[in-house]
């Protein structure tokens, strides 16, 4: 650790000037103390008294070139403390997205290493070989989804407002995998999900799991209430009498 220079250590309102003169009026606080960085460099700090930065410090950074009582300011610039509030930490463009966020016109950076992706139709050199495989499989992209990526998707679909546990399944008087407008999808997902294709389903072109279920079912119906018996009708014959006497 580099010895204390007595000259660099009394340079505060030299510090201090350099710190008003690049901080906001009424900022720059009291002297918190002076730090030996390396051999004729020392660093003062003081208290920042900004509502916007609570718990930072001005540092202002000094030295002196050797046999010389002249000082000369090098930076000075804030430093957060243990409690200063800081940005969180930054993640790229891609990470910071979430599902709803892309909208109209929105381009979703290109990922090399997707872990939801594996390489898809890989040509083979063999012109004949190659149309064969598009035409059959149906490919051509150069990549589909990896096994993770199918097993978050089904996960995401399957917890979600489509799925067995949503509001509307839970009043449903049937599942969806019995319904007329329930189109199964095909692979490996046929199992558990298919799209709705009725026009008043809330789900309507929408993923859909096979125990999910809605009031638009095409096999169900309103459950009717059962009627409610209605006695015959009393005619108080003696208030009819009093009535007509009345008028007589």
């Amino acid at each position: 650790m580099a010895s204390r220079d007595a000259i660099l250590a009394g340079a505060v309102d030299q510090a201090r000037d350099a710190a008003v003169a690049i901080a906001e009026p009424g900022t720059v606080g009291d002297h918190l103390g002076v730090r030996m960085e390396a051999e004729r460099l020392a660093t003062h700090l003081f208290v920042c008294t900004a509502p916007a930065y609570r718990g930072w410090t001005w540092a202002v950074t000094v030295a002196r070139v050797p046999r010389s009582r002249r000082v000369t300011v090098c930076e000075a610039h804030l430093l957060p403390g243990p409690d200063a509030l800081l940005s969180p930490d930054w993640l790229p463009y891609a990470q910071r997205l979430q599902p709803g966020d892309v909208g109209p016109g929105d381009v979703l950076p290109y990922q090399a290493d997707d872990a939801n992706l594996e390489v898809g139709f890989e040509a083979t050199g063999q012109d004949d070989v190659d149309q064969l495989a598009l035409t059959e499989l149906g490919l051509g992209r150069v990549r589909v989804l990896s096994p993770a990526g199918l097993e978050a998707a089904a996960q995401r679909w399957y917890d979600g407002s489509h799925g067995p546990s949503s509001a509307d399944a839970s009043k449903a008087q049937a599942h969806c995998s019995s319904c007329g407008y329930f189109l199964p999808m095909s692979g490996a997902l046929r199992r558990l999900f298919g799209v709705c294709a009725h026009a008043w389903s809330p789900s309507d072109g929408t993923v859909v799991s096979l125990d999910h279920g809605c009031g638009a079912h095409s096999e169900t119906d309103v459950v009717a209430e059962p009627p409610v018996p209605v006695s015959a009708p009393l005619v108080d014959d003696l208030c009819w009498e009093s009535l007509v006497e009345g008028r007589a």
